[in-house]
């Protein structure tokens, strides 16, 4: 029952000095507010930059051949362990330094029970096409089947590859949606069974389109960034294309349910180590982004916390605000406070009204800066580009501060007014 009359106290005092306490309430709600916008801006970031890097293939191995490093006698570096050399970067590779077919199939049969799928992906040159005076340029990717698993696609007209296209390297392909809306204005359907011709290698070359698609993620496939503008043919239509066999400098291979892609890295070097051990310019490196994904989680959790801690001045200098006007409340109220004590109030129950002010004015202006910051941190997030996340956690502990602000700083005004000598009191002017 005390507490609720020391909560009609303390809102009464505040209605009758709505000025002042919105003032004493302002460094509270920009605290509160920066605090909370600053988690939910970073919050979102950190959970679309995972986001896209789990469907970039996070958990996917990444393979390449890279020239191995010089050791330089007596400038050998160890950081953490790990022995660090130079590289030369003179060597250009040569067909026997590449990965072929034949060594993929061996190792799709190794680790069999361990490999989902290989994606294999061969970059002919970029070629202009033109259709009745329209052009568009793309850049010819033959792929595999492997390939549209990590590096999804969305086929809006037509129809993916068949099996026998994928083997028999029909000469056919699946365009993307933004060279179909430059050459064919938008008409998907009337593009299915257009043939286009361009060169590219030195001869001229005839596809067929099969599939109009629009990619999922403009950054699934790590080893080529600009998939927007991909035309994508059967990776044996390459073949006959560039008139040669098909050779690899990097493959990104699909880790099977439940087998730990870090540990599927290691092995998959060891097997290449069998075939570059005589190579001595290059060598395989086998790698996950796994660790990348928890390295930027951390950096950007820290940044937030940091800038958080920065924003949380804010509520220090609000909390100095809420004592300094408890202090000139207590001294306005002096008589009040005496008279109360010479009808029997407990020190406690002084102490008790004020501190439940302090904490009143502290929760308000916490409200008022949760609800400004979490509208805040959503409007920077849209603008950015990102999915609105705001952070619960970051809101419980900006709500907790905002108390711990009312009891810390509320505390020496309320003791004050508890420790008064009712006598003097009664007597102040």
């Amino acid at each position: 029952m005390l507490f609720v009359e020391n909560v009609i106290l303390a809102l009464n005092s505040l209605r009758s000095n709505k000025m002042r306490a919105l003032l004493t309430m302002l460094g509270i709600i920009i605290g509160i507010g920066s605090v909370i916008a600053i988690f939910t801006v970073g919050n979102s970031v950190t959970l679309s930059v995972s986001t896209n890097l789990q469907d970039a293939g996070a958990n996917d191995v990444f393979v390449s051949v890279v020239e191995r490093k010089e050791e330089e006698p007596g400038k050998d570096a160890k950081v953490d362990g790990l022995k660090f050399g130079s590289f030369s970067g003179k060597e250009e590779m040569e067909d026997k330094d590449y990965m072929t077919v034949d060594m993929i199939h061996d190792l799709c049969e190794e680790y069999e029970d361990e490999i989902y799928a290989v994606s294999l992906s061969q970059n002919l040159e970029s070629a202009e096409i033109s259709v009745e005076g329209k052009d568009a340029t793309v850049t010819v990717v033959g792929t595999n089947v492997g390939y549209y698993i990590p590096n999804k696609v969305d086929i809006l007209a037509g129809s993916m590859f068949s099996a026998l296209d994928f083997t028999d390297g029909h000469m056919v392909c699946l365009a993307n949606k933004k060279m179909i809306d430059e050459l064919y204005d938008g008409d998907y359907e009337g593009a299915i069974g257009k043939t286009l011709e361009f060169m590219v290698n030195d001869q001229t070359v005839s596809l067929v389109i099969a599939g109009v698609y629009e990619t999922k993620n403009e950054y699934t496939n790590m080893f080529n960034f600009n998939v927007g503008t991909n035309l994508y043919i059967p990776i044996n239509a390459a073949k006959r294309i560039q008139r040669s066999d098909l050779k690899f400098s990097t493959i990104e291979v699909v880790s099977a349910v439940g087998v730990d892609p870090e540990t599927l890295s290691k092995k998959i070097t060891r097997f290449f180590d069998r075939y570059y051990a005589s190579n001595d310019s290059f060598e395989i490196s086998a790698y996950t982004f796994s660790a990348l994904v928890g390295m930027l989680d951390s950096i950007l959790s820290t940044i937030t916390s940091a800038i958080s801690l920065i924003a949380a001045i804010a509520l220090v200098v609000g909390g100095i605000g809420v004592m300094n006007i408890m202090l000139v409340s207590v001294t306005e109220r002096t008589r009040e406070i005496g008279t109360r004590k010479a009808l029997g109030a407990k020190n406690s129950s002084i102490r008790a009204q004020f501190l439940v002010e302090a904490i009143i004015i502290c929760l308000i202006g916490g409200a008022i800066g949760l609800v400004l910051g979490v509208a805040g941190g959503m409007a920077l997030t849209n603008y950015m580009g990102y999915p609105a996340t705001p952070s619960i956690g970051g809101i419980l502990l900006s709500i907790g501060f905002s108390v711990s602000i009312g009891l810390i700083f509320g505390y020496v005004p309320a003791n004050k007014a508890a420790k008064m000598n009712p006598i003097d009191a009664l007597r102040y002017e």
